[in-house]
């Protein structure tokens, strides 16, 4: 951890104060992923990380206020999406390689955050703000890429002109989150990961470039 974290009193923390307050988050995060948001207790928290509720009080108000800690960090790591749209072409056979890797890449980072993405998303939808922001923080990585992509194809002639690039984007993003948050249910339906992933690649290249895949 770096930079100066400080406690509820506004006190900077030191090393030890900062490797507790990261202790506590690792532990909450550990939690949410078998037990619903609201069932996680500030005693059930601060007993796992082997320390005390008043410890707990010191770096964060309550147990949403260490959640919202937890998913602002994962917003962070999710900027990194956009490297898999940077300076890539959607041309040939190296367009298809650019829609496998974005799907394999969306699809890992939201098995890797599945427990904190479902509180993000439960809290969007019942109209919180702040976890609004930092669900579109997320997909804006992704979004704002493909919409430079389609951009780019149209003013190239490759994509017809009547073609929204943000609206285009942005269903791509809608569908690609509602697949990546709904995995596990594939399975139920008998498709497999293997199999998921070239079927949704392919919807992704024919929305971005309006053509088949060169494979």
């Amino acid at each position: 951890m770096t930079g100066q974290v400080r406690t509820v009193d506004g006190r900077v923390a030191g090393r030890r104060g900062q490797a507790t307050r990261q202790k506590l988050l690792d532990c909450l995060s550990e939690m949410l992923s078998s037990s619903p948001y609201r069932d996680v207790k500030v005693i059930d928290v601060a007993r796992k990380a082997g320390t005390s509720p008043a410890t707990f009080y010191q770096y964060f108000p309550d147990v949403e206020g260490a959640v919202l800690e937890i998913a602002e960090q994962m917003a962070a790591e999710g900027a990194a999406l956009t490297q898999l749209l940077e300076g890539r072409s959607w041309v040939g056979k190296a367009g298809w390689q650019t829609a496998q890797e974005l799907v394999e890449g969306f699809l890992e980072f939201w098995r890797k955050n599945d427990a904190i993405l479902r509180v993000v998303d439960l809290g969007a939808a019942e109209g919180d703000k702040r976890f609004y922001k930092i669900r579109m923080k997320i997909l804006n990585s992704v979004n704002n890429s493909l919409t430079d992509s389609v951009t780019e194809l149209q003013a190239k002639g490759k994509v017809d002109k009547d073609v929204n690039p943000a609206a285009m984007a942005g269903s791509l993003v809608a569908m690609l989150a509602a697949v990546a948050s709904h995995q596990k249910g594939f399975q139920t339906w008998g498709v497999k990961q293997a199999e998921l992933k070239p079927n949704l690649a392919l919807l992704v290249y024919l929305g971005v470039t309006g053509k088949k895949p060169t494979k």
